[in-house]
């Protein structure tokens, strides 16, 4: 890249994290270092200001950078990513939005813990949370370090690092210093120029070939050098049994993953009311909904315009798709366009990752503090201690982050969100609806829930080709592969529900018919929600 491609997109890159640190140091100025406040904003965003903080959270690197590169590389086997994460927002607003909000007070495990014994169930759920946020970040970690080493070098190795490094060191301290209050602002903002980019990316798509979306498509078929395939299901999905049930088990992982993501379970806690609640997913599912139809366009616009084998060539895992898109629509890497372009789409979806990185980390930071810390010591803990270890599990998930992010740097990081999702449907969204819906569940069903979708999910990746024996693998050089699908959902998100109602039907201790017609009052009515 030319110098002042890469002076303007670093200045670019300064200026937005200049902005959000101002956001944040603005916003610590008022906080008075309470649990309410550093986990939830004080409860004081209205549904549109939160329904934008949900699309910015939720419209990570995986959906601006990771989608459109597979949709490049694989056509129609790509858009099934973005139709997954659309209709899993269905799932959220119908079952999940207003109990959640009605029945707990900042994470996931409030609304298990309400009708249970605390102390297990909050281990369980709290230890599953920090992993799924986790697998997440790592996404996001590896989707900083694909952009700013095409900046810096195409390939450099030293840049992804040091990126992955600094993406890091930046979280923390969005987190630890500004809570929640600063982390809605940061992706309101983000979600804005999120919008404000693909809106502009996608008409300059649509104007290249007039508006014409069918030639759109052709011409990504004949670049693809797959033809009419190109535009039809099994590229990627299609031919032997495993792909097939690869397919089966990244769609069961999208479309339920969502409900039982931490970071967006956090956020319906930020509005004063349930109803607050259900109007803030409206609004993501509106904003969600245009971005994920504008990726479309973006993956085959840079099919047909950059090309399958120059998107490869630059990352072989398509994350790089879109940046060259928008370089080559600008006029080329020698224009003064293409350059501009390019430094601004660069921009935005370094402010995308930041963004994202500050939610998922804050959420996993609650859950190890109100969740595993405040189990441990419930009598003896006090909120400011609790926000104490809250600051510190943010430096500790962090590191715990970079050090993963740099081991899967060559990974796609839709599919590693994938894993993400698959986890948290495994984990987290069986013991949630149970406690909503089944008035027998117990603590050990819930508890057994958790495990029983976590252990099979985590020990599944472990011994998949995502690990192992190929050559996209992490470790390419070892071969320890016994589970041959590369998503675990399909075998993980079934289990999960039969040990929660397993461990229920075995347990001794019988239900807590009062507990329960008192959670299911609280989730349907609010009443007593705090």
């Amino acid at each position: 890249m030319a110098g002042e491609h890469q002076t303007l997109a670093l200045l670019l890159f300064s200026v937005f994290v200049a902005v959000t640190l101002a956001i944040t140091s603005w916003v610590s100025r008022d906080r008075h270092g309470s649990a309410v406040e550093f986990y939830a904003g004080g409860r004081l965003f209205s549904p549109m200001e939160n329904g934008f903080a949900i699309a910015g959270d939720y419209m990570s690197a995986a959906s601006f950078l990771g989608i459109s590169g597979l949709i490049a590389l694989f056509g129609y086997d790509g858009l099934l990513y973005s139709v997954g994460f659309l209709v899993a927002w269905l799932v959220v607003l119908f079952l999940v939005a207003e109990l959640v909000r009605n029945c707990g007070r900042f994470t996931l495990a409030d609304v298990v813990a309400a009708r249970m014994r605390e102390r297990p169930v909050r281990i369980a759920a709290g230890t599953s949370s920090v992993t799924v946020s986790v697998l997440y970040l790592v996404a996001q970690m590896v989707g900083a370090g694909s952009l700013v080493a095409l900046l810096l070098g195409g390939t450099s190795a030293a840049a992804q690092t040091w990126t992955v490094i600094g993406v890091g060191a930046l979280m923390v301290v969005y987190v630890s210093w500004g809570g929640m209050r600063a982390t809605t602002w940061i992706q309101i903002v983000k979600a804005v120029l999120l919008m404000g980019g693909a809106i502009t990316l996608t008409a300059l798509v649509l104007v290249r070939f007039h508006g014409d979306v069918d030639q759109l498509l052709r011409t990504a078929a004949d670049r693809s050098g797959h033809g009419t395939a190109f535009l039809a299901p099994g590229l990627k999905y299609g031919g032997d049994w495993t792909a097939r049930f690869d397919f089966i088990s990244l769609g069961l992982a999208l479309v339920l993953g969502t409900a039982g993501l931490p970071h967006i379970l956090s956020r319906f806690y930020t509005v004063p009311t349930a109803r607050a609640a259900r109007r803030s997913v409206v609004w993501s599912i509106g904003l969600i909904g245009g971005f994920y139809l504008m990726t479309i366009v973006l993956g085959f616009g840079a099919a047909a315009i950059v090309g399958p084998q120059a998107v490869r060539a630059s990352n072989a895992a398509g994350n790089t798709a879109v940046p060259l898109l928008a370089l080559d629509l600008g006029g080329g890497a020698d224009s003064t366009g293409g350059t501009v372009l390019f430094a601004v789409v660069a921009a935005v979806a370094f402010a995308t990752i930041l963004a994202v990185i500050a939610g998922v980390t804050l959420a996993s930071s609650a859950s190890v503090a109100h969740d595993l810390y405040a189990s441990l010591r419930s009598r003896r803990a006090k909120p400011r201690s609790e926000v104490a270890v809250a600051r510190v599990a943010a430096f500790g998930t962090g590191v715990v982050a970079i050090a993963l992010g740099l081991l899967a740097r060559d990974l796609n990081v839709a599919f590693l969100v994938g894993l993400a999702f698959a986890v948290a449907a495994s984990a987290n969204l069986p013991v949630l609806l149970y406690a909503l819906f089944w008035r027998r569940f117990t603590t050990r069903g819930a508890v057994w829930a958790v495990y029983g979708g976590l252990v099979p999910a985590v020990a599944l990746v472990l011994l998949s080709p995502v690990v192992s024996g190929s050559p996209d693998a992490l470790f390419p050089h070892a071969d320890f592969q016994f589970f041959p699908l590369q998503n675990p959902g399909l075998v993980s998100i079934p289990l999960g529900f039969l040990a929660g109602w397993l461990g229920t039907v075995t347990s001794a201790e019988p239900p807590d018919a009062a507990k329960h017609a008192e959670t299911e009052v609280r989730s349907l009515t609010g009443a007593g929600a705090a």
